[in-house]
């Protein structure tokens, strides 16, 4: 298909041009091998710091929680992309190591590039002036959404909407502070106060602390905690774990895999505007500068997944998790318009997940593609029924905020009686592309 743009055409005209070089370059890109491969810039790989291996062994230390038997490395398991190991919805945790979450566990493979919370486009000068969360909020509200598409997402963002973050909620910008939220957590690992944390670093890590910081730093205990923190952070930082790059699409980028024919098809199904629309917010192309992508644009939406009752706080009919809004996040519980919006995850590593969404609600790839065609044209397979028998869509979010739920972007935007935007078929395509995010490809057929 040739696309040409002829001097003076208009700007919906010149949008379908634009789109439609996009589609010939994908086209182009789709092959078994990757016909223009990319030379990509992925982290050194060096000796860690000695801060680095002071926090490797904070990470892996069970000590430091109230139950003496649950450490970072708990619910992060290596063996499972830094995830949780088991098929639990939420994980059992707190002082008797028997009390559940309220969340599904995230993984922290590749968050060493996740951008602060934010809401609105990002900016690369560096000259605007900088501006309070709400008075960014305030500044989005009269902004009109531009519909995500595989075909150029790059148009998303411009979208005034949050971004960044760590957590579901977006409520921390720093590995360091994202390591106090699940240790101090009381259904987690319920450390208890900090004074009960330093007591245990300076009787089991005094030493390294000495060598590293000097001989007083307990003599100022909010800074060693800090340091202690940080030293986790600088672990997953540094260590090539938590981002190596290895999936077979690494490879197929670099032009040194092939993909099966299921996974070029899942590939184009992925990238189709009119199928999946998936690349619109799992980004899955390079940056300008080379490094490969995170399969996410590191926005929030309100999908309206179902309401889980496997998770015991469930149980409270008047119990919410409104994402951004609350009740884990304080700051912005009057935004009511980002209520039920919670982060976009990496799909990297996605086919080793056995739970899905932030409430944990899906335990398989399969569910969770059937639940995207299906939600809208089918919404009695996945969610609960009023009296009347009839199925009640985003039912885990208050009537009031169910108006937050993306009904725009594609595969959003069906309506019953049109035709689901993947087949079963094209279902197990996406599924057998999504495995080549899998970390550990040990291949290199070409």
């Amino acid at each position: 298909m040739a696309c040409r743009l002829r001097p003076g055409v208009g700007t919906r005209r010149a949008g379908a041009l634009l789109a439609c070089a996009q589609l010939a370059a994908a086209g182009a890109l789709a092959q078994t091998v990757n016909p223009h491969p990319y030379s990509l810039h992925v982290p050194a790989v060096r000796p860690l710091s000695a801060m680095a291996r002071l926090g490797e062994r904070l990470f892996h230390d069970p000590r430091l929680s109230g139950s003496g038997r649950m450490s970072c490395a708990s619910c992060h398991d290596a063996a499972h992309a830094y995830g949780p190991p088991g098929g639990a919805s939420v994980v059992l945790g707190g002082a008797d190591a028997r009390t559940p979450g309220f969340r599904a566990v995230p993984s922290l493979r590749y968050l060493y590039r996740q951008p602060p919370f934010t809401i609105g486009p990002d900016t690369e000068n560096g000259t605007e002036s900088p501006v309070s969360l709400q008075q960014q909020a305030l500044q989005a509200s009269d902004h009109a959404r531009s519909v995500k598409t595989a075909l150029a997402p790059q148009a998303a963002a411009t979208n005034l909407v949050p971004q960044g973050g760590l957590f579901w909620d977006g409520r921390v910008n720093t590995l360091q502070q994202q390591v106090n939220g699940p240790l101090f957590n009381p259904a987690e690992m319920a450390a208890g106060t900090p004074a009960a944390v330093l007591a245990k670093l300076e009787r089991n890590y005094a030493g390294d602390f000495e060598v590293l910081f000097g001989p007083h730093l307990f003599d100022n205990p909010r800074l060693a905690l800090d340091e202690a923190m940080f030293a986790i952070g600088r672990y997953q930082m540094e260590s090539p774990d938590f981002h190596p790059f290895s999936s077979k699409y690494d490879a197929w980028l670099a032009g040194r895999a092939r993909f099966t024919a299921a996974e070029l098809r899942g590939y184009r199904a992925f990238n189709d505007p009119a199928k999946g629309n998936c690349a619109a917010c799992h980004l899955d192309q390079p940056t300008r500068d080379g490094r490969p992508p995170l399969f996410t644009d590191f926005q929030y939406e309100a999908l309206g997944v179902p309401r889980n009752a496997a998770i015991p706080a469930n149980r409270d009919p008047a119990y919410y998790d409104l994402g951004i809004c609350g009740p884990y996040r304080t700051d912005f519980k009057r935004e009511t318009r980002y209520c039920g919006m919670f982060l976009t995850p990496s799909l990297r590593n996605a086919a080793t997940r056995r739970v899905f969404f932030h409430n944990g609600v899906f335990h398989s790839l399969r569910r969770v593609m059937e639940w995207y065609v299906f939600r809208d044209l089918a919404p009695e397979r996945f969610y609960s029924r009023d009296a009347a028998g009839h199925a009640v869509k985003y039912d885990d979010l208050p009537p009031q905020y169910r108006a937050n739920v993306d009904t725009i972007d594609a595969p959003f935007d069906r309506h019953p009686g049109d035709a689901p935007a993947l087949s079963g078929a094209e279902i197990d395509d996406v599924i057998a592309f999504l495995g080549t995010l899998t970390d550990g490809y040990a291949g290199g057929d070409r």
